[in-house]
């Protein structure tokens, strides 16, 4: 199961604690957040909004980390089931704007080519398989890497309805869990699918299909 709400916003808060700020970087919570920016960034929309779920000020943070830049093209990528254009970077559901890209990048196109090499690298090996057996070799959530590499094996599309974000409005896709990662199973490309949000509350945690 992802993160709840409640305890990612939490740990934001801790954070800003720890600053002693009214608001938050991407940064700094990257430095010292149990969970990735990207992760509040997926369940609120935007670093800005989730931050205001916590009533922290509005971060005005410039430079903006690769990974953060990514997830955005990702959530483009998915919402349209291709490769987003430039004029869609001013429309929901992108958060960012091509300013951002082009001080990181210099251009559009360059980019998207640096996010595409990205995401057709090599994921990180997971731990030897001779730790301890009680030890998880891979984390529960899925990198953003993977979650691509997942939904575009997938059409992104909806393993057990085929709903697709491009035709139907309001649509949103998740990877999940083929075999149940708390089951002992591991977070692999080969134990991932991509669900609609719907089909993947109606699971039970049940290996096989139904975890």
């Amino acid at each position: 199961m992802p993160v709840a709400q409640e305890e990612l916003l939490a740990d934001i808060r801790r954070v800003a604690h720890e600053h002693a700020s009214s608001s938050l970087t991407f940064r700094q919570y990257q430095q010292r957040g149990r969970f990735a920016p990207s992760t509040a960034m997926r369940r609120f929309g935007a670093w800005n909004a989730a931050l205001m779920q916590t009533e922290l000020a509005e971060s005005n943070s410039i430079n903006l980390p690769d990974d953060v830049l990514f997830e955005n093209l990702l959530s483009l990528w998915q919402h349209y089931g291709r490769q987003p254009r430039r004029a869609e970077l001013a429309l929901p559901p992108s958060t960012i704007s091509q300013t951002s890209y082009n001080r990181r990048f210099r251009s559009w196109s360059a980019a998207l080519a640096a996010f595409v090499e990205f995401a057709n690298g090599v994921e990180p090996a997971p731990l030897p398989t001779l730790a301890q057996a009680t030890r998880k070799r891979t984390a529960r959530d899925p990198s953003l890497r993977l979650r691509f590499q997942v939904l575009h094996r997938d059409r992104f599309s909806c393993c057990s309805c085929g709903v697709i974000p491009a035709t139907t409005v309001g649509t949103r896709l998740q990877v999940d869990h083929i075999d149940p990662w708390g089951l002992g199973r591991e977070t692999v490309f080969e134990n991932l699918q991509t669900l609609c949000e719907p089909c993947n509350l109606g699971k039970s945690n049940v290996v096989h299909g139904n975890g």
